[in-house]
């Protein structure tokens, strides 16, 4: 009688077990599908297997905006037209992703502007995809979990890279604006864009990564080998960046 109940206690595996929790976890089963979209997507645009990578590229931003969306869905409360409502809404994170598809959807292609976005969904998608496999068996697509191992792994890193590519891209905005790729405003917009992942509470990365590139360019304006012009330069960019950066009273919020 024991052995039956603890049978009947253990979790069903298998294909209708999967469909069971895709019906009762329908927007996370959403975000994931339009995660592994945006992978597709971006691996589209590089290695033109689906058609026009030009199409793809946008359809990379379009499945991120369309992520964002369901996330603030899951994480915001009713919409209420309040100030309150506002500055809740711009503290979350995937408020600032889907400003940034909003900013790029209208700009010239290019591959470090979708850098991004592609490794937020490769390592959003994967934990979600061990739970898919834990439900279809323990067993299944062993190959599948080994990838997922190896990406979770390198999440510090992933979220490093994304946040070196979120900073490194202010200056080509800059640039896509004098070669006419892009709309005056993009940089602008992009700043306030930087200005919110400074300032998130959740992912210090862009933070961080900031103040890494601060230090590795003060140690070489103060080498004794640095020409008196770069190291007056470089002072100069590290002062006018710095004041740029939000007050230390919004990170702590």
């Amino acid at each position: 009688m024991s052995d039956q109940q603890s049978q009947d206690q253990q979790p069903q595996r298998g294909v209708q077990a999967l469909k069971e929790h895709i019906i009762l976890n329908k927007i996370d089963t959403a975000l994931w599908a339009s995660r592994v979209l945006t992978i597709l997507f971006a691996i589209g645009y590089v290695i033109p297997i689906f058609g026009n990578p030009t199409n793809a590229y946008y359809k990379v931003l379009m499945a991120n905006a369309a992520t964002s969306a369901l996330r603030l869905h899951q994480r915001m409360p009713p919409f209420k037209f309040s100030r309150d409502y506002l500055q809740k809404l711009l503290l979350e994170d995937s408020c600032h992703y889907l400003l940034y598809s909003l900013i790029f959807l209208y700009a010239y292609p290019v591959l470090l502007i979708i850098f991004p976005v592609t490794l937020f969904a490769v390592l959003h998608s994967a934990s979600y995809s061990l739970t898919l496999l834990d439900t279809l068996g323990q067993n299944s697509w062993w190959g599948a979990r080994l990838l997922i191992s190896l990406v979770e792994f390198q999440t510090r890193n992933i979220l490093r890279l994304a946040a070196f590519a979120e900073i490194f891209i202010m200056p080509l905005a800059i640039v896509l604006v004098f070669l006419g790729k892009a709309g005056i405003m993009t940089p602008l917009v992009y700043y306030q864009f930087l200005v919110l992942r400074y300032s998130s509470r959740r992912n210090p990365y862009t933070r961080n990564v900031f103040y890494e590139l601060r230090l590795v360019t003060e140690n070489f304006a103060n080498g004794t080998r640095t020409p008196a012009v770069v190291r007056k330069v470089l002072q100069v960019s590290i002062s006018f960046i710095s004041r740029l950066a939000p007050p230390m009273q919004q990170q702590q919020q």
